[in-house]
Formats: structure tokens, C-alpha cells, sequence
């Protein structure tokens, strides 16, 4: 999302475009399981979740699904305190939602992408 094109910034781009695209658009759902097809074998056909303000069950039934949450980053504690302990150059937010999805629907999972394996130093902030 930090994609700049001319200045501008890629995300609101591709949101517009997918807003004027939908038929109807969802925000803030936390889907926490992936529906089976109950057809074919090894494929999925939707998703279940609910809004995080509302409290609202969602159930999403679809022909494709895309999986972006994201790998696991904040699974260590790093050893710096105080105001260094919230300096970290890997992504927060990354909280292994997507390997969770993943292995709870049967997926096998393989080849996933690695890039960080995090080298521990004393009072390090980064790489």
C-alpha cells in the first residue's frame, strides 16, 4: 500500500476500483473460517466471519477465494525495553491469521513465503 504511481498513493486507487466493480462492499470483517466445497474435494467455496464493531455474522459463498492476511511477525519478544521494545522494522499487525485460515481448512502447508527469519542481537532494532 505504500506503492506511489505518480504521487498518488496505490491503495485508494485499487479500492476505488474494486468499490466501483462490487455489488456490494464489506469492511471490518474478521472472517475466522473458510467453507469447504462440498462438491470438489480440496477446494473452497466461501467464508465465515463477523463484523469487529458490530458484532454481525457474515457468511460469504464465492467461486474464488484470496488469502492476504499475512504471515507471523510479533511471535517473538524482542529483547529491547522501554521505548525500544515498540521499535520493531517488521510488521506488527501480522499476527499468522492467514496460516491459521489455511491449516484449519486442510491446506498443506509448503513452500510458504519466508523472507523474514529474525536474527536476535542485543538492544537491535533491525536487520
Amino acid at each position: 500500500w505504500q506503492i506511489m504511481i505518480h504521487g498518488e498513493s496505490y491503495k485508494p486507487i485499487v479500492a476505488e476500483a474494486a468499490k466501483k466493480s462490487a455489488d456490494k462492499v464489506f469492511n471490518r470483517i474478521c472472517v475466522t473460517h473458510l467453507l469447504m466445497d462440498e462438491s470438489k474435494e480440496n477446494r473452497v467455496a466461501g467464508a465465515v466471519g463477523f463484523n469487529v464493531r458490530t458484532g454481525n455474522y457474515h457468511v460469504f459463498k464465492s467461486k474464488a477465494v484470496v488469502v492476504a492476511a499475512g504471515g507471523a511477525s510479533m511471535i517473538f519478544k524482542p529483547r529491547s525495553v522501554g521505548e525500544g521494545a515498540g521499535r520493531v522494522w517488521y510488521a506488527p499487525w501480522s499476527s499468522g491469521s492467514a496460516y491459521g485460515l489455511l491449516i484449519n481448512a486442510g491446506a498443506k502447508m509448503t513452500q510458504m513465503e519466508n523472507r523474514i527469519v529474525l536474527a536476535r542481537f542485543k538492544d537491535g532494532y533491525g536487520p
